[in-house]
């Protein structure tokens, strides 16, 4: 099964061009996520991956400045909050 996932993911970026995929929020886009840990870790980890990408990579996000530590944060529509390395450089820009 594991190699399933991969396999689609490949047709996935041989077929569909960047210019047509859906712009990720993360900096590592789901894609190349998903397929890491499903390398790494197998089938359920991968499809694990593949839920959260998909649940929190579609907007509802919302970026701030934690005034705690003055660092740029993003909350993600599962109420997670993620730090200013794993956000995608074109949304940060206040």
């Amino acid at each position: 099964m594991k190699y399933v996932i991969l396999f689609i993911i490949q047709l996935y970026w041989k077929f569909i061009p960047p210019s047509n995929r859906k712009r990720c929020i993360f900096k590592k886009s789901c894609s190349n996520h998903v397929f890491e840990i499903t390398q790494k870790e197998g089938f359920f980890k991968g499809l694990q991956a593949f839920q959260f990408r998909y649940k929190n990579c579609r907007g509802n996000f919302q970026l701030f400045k934690n005034p705690i530590n003055n660092q740029i944060q993003m909350i993600l529509p599962s109420q997670i909050i993620i730090d200013r390395e794993e956000i995608a450089e074109r949304l940060i820009g206040f």
